[in-house]
């Protein structure tokens, strides 16, 4: 395994690497040109926010599984293009949202008390003591728009400074809201009611520039903005002209639309202060996030666990191990019923089911195997990273069950797929813990493990049926390895599952279809 480091981490990130025996290159100051040419040599790529990896790099990057982003940002990363290449993209949420929730608050302090500005003052030789008048903050109310991990230490923070904490957060469950002690508003009610707004959101399509010349003007006359989250949540010529026409007391902002900031409206803005992205810029903090990225990428080289990622669901070092022999047999139940030959009807549905032992596992991981198993023998760029995204853009139903009552098994996955006027349904169980095996197709009980080659075959429980199919598959010189049957009921509907040594081609496969007895025969590869 190759690791790439291509923006600056600490040595003990390096170090981590390194003693988990894994290859490291640590080219900080790497061109895009030369990433562009070596990329395809590493199974991993680490960084922070200056490597820009958009399409054009992750088409070359042939052999990537992992990107990992020490910090929480992601603007960098084309997620989109790196899940549809099946290439995990993770980020470190939790290891400056402290850092970056005591900048929020150093931001509010130096806002209220103009401390910038008395500092320069004071060291050009004036004293400009009447200029400088502060206020307090005590009893102010403090709106947050947006209220997850950096958006809760700042609640506890400023609960500690005894301001009034009001937030705008539809994610935002009334039991955190009671648990953290905040009042739940709308986002109406937080503009016009709070005394300072700070916005703890991630940049998406929703929340860029949340804040813009259409509703600054409904934020209470006089109240403060601060900024320490993404750039472009604020629409920065708005903030300026709110500014100037002192509709808007003043703003802390720290991130900016487009970064590094050399030239910005808010320069010349009166009553700003701003810092260059220095959220997570303490040296805690640095060697925090990037120790982080370096044990969950090496965590997901190793062990296969999949920790803060954001486009496959985590799977935890402790729980990969158990959960790695379901994933195979949910891929090879999605695979089977993938392989069913249903015309041209489309999917409209699938349900999962769980018993036993598998009701208690992470079912996120599971759902991503089987629909990888189901698309793989139509779509070439299917992998269990993407599969969700691509049942999501098919418009299907996803179900999932997880039952507590007896079953004949220790563990049991039980999938169907529902189709236009059809549906297929298979269950499968693990022997041992490891052994993936079919006990069930169609509603009909059968034993059989998964061979490289198999053929399902649907029949009537007739005289002569083993007989005419051994002997036509003999005559094809086709070897069976292994034969299993089940039936409804007798003299009624039945399957056969063939293991046979090498593929049966289309005409053999014509050939059976025509005998006695048989329904219907499809040719399986796994």
């Amino acid at each position: 395994m190759k690791v790439l480091i291509s923006d600056h981490l600490s040595d003990s990130a390096i170090s981590i690497f390194k003693n988990k025996g894994i290859d490291v290159d640590y080219l900080p100051d790497i061109s895009r040109e030369r990433l562009k040419k070596i990329i395809h040599n590493y199974d991993a790529l680490a960084i922070r926010s200056n490597t820009n990896v958009d399409k054009e790099i992750l088409l070359l990057s042939s052999n990537l599984k992992v990107i990992g982003r020490a910090g929480i940002g992601v603007d960098n990363i084309d997620i989109d293009c790196a899940t549809s290449k099946g290439i995990i993209v993770m980020n470190t949420p939790h290891g400056n949202s402290i850092t970056t929730a005591e900048h929020t608050i150093a931001m509010i302090m130096s806002l209220a008390r103009q401390i910038p500005d008395a500092n320069v003052s004071t060291k050009k030789g004036k004293w400009e003591k009447s200029k400088f008048v502060g206020t307090e903050i005590t009893g102010k109310k403090l709106g947050l728009i947006g209220c997850g991990n950096i958006g809760s230490i700042v609640v506890d923070r400023a609960k500690g400074l005894k301001m009034n904490v009001q937030v705008y957060d539809p994610f935002l469950t009334d039991d955190k809201s009671k648990e953290l002690g905040i009042e739940k508003v709308s986002f109406e009610n937080l503009l016009t009611s709070s005394d300072i707004i700070s916005i703890h959101t991630p940049l998406t399509d929703s929340t860029r520039n949340i804040i813009n010349s259409d509703n600054i003007y409904s934020i209470k006359k006089g109240a403060w903005l601060i900024n320490c989250a993404r750039g472009g949540l604020i629409n920065e010529k708005a903030l300026s002209d709110a500014i100037n026409s002192n509709h808007i007391h003043g703003a802390a902002i720290d991130v900016f639309e487009k970064e590094p900031a050399v030239s910005n409206v808010l320069f010349k803005t009166p009553n700003t202060i701003l810092t260059p992205h220095l959220g997570a810029s303490t040296l805690e903090a640095q060697e925090k996030v990037a120790n982080q990225i370096a044990e969950q990428i090496s965590d997901y080289l190793l062990k296969g666990a999949i920790i803060n990622s954001l486009n496959t669901p985590s799977i935890s070092a402790d729980e990969a191990p158990i959960i790695k022999p379901y994933v195979k047999l949910s891929e090879l139940l999605g695979s089977f019923l993938g392989q069913v030959n249903v015309g041209e009807q489309n999917i409209i549905s699938v349900k999962i089911e769980f018993d036993g032992k598998a009701s208690e596992i992470n079912s996120s991981s599971i759902l991503s195997s089987v629909f990888c198993g189901i698309f793989k023998s139509h779509i070439d760029t299917v992998n269990i990273i993407n599969s969700i995204q691509i049942a999501k853009q098919k418009g299907l139903e996803i179900s999932t069950i997880n039952h507590d009552r007896k079953c004949d098994y220790q563990n049991l996955i039980t999938v169907t797929v529902n189709y236009e006027s059809k549906s297929r349904k298979i269950s499968g169980t693990l022997i041992g813990g490891k052994i993936p095996r079919i006990t069930e197709v169609q509603g009909i009980p059968i034993e059989a493990n998964f061979f490289t080659n198999m053929l399902y075959v649907r029949n009537y429980d007739k005289p002569g049926f083993i007989g005419s199919i051994g002997t036509l598959l003999a005559e094809k010189d086709i070897n069976i390895a292994s034969f299993h049957l089940g039936r409804r009921e007798n003299s009624g509907e039945a399957v056969a599952l063939i293991a046979v040594d090498q593929k049966v081609n289309k005409m053999i496969i014509e050939s059976i279809s025509n005998l006695e007895h048989v329904v219907r025969v499809d040719s399986m590869n796994f």
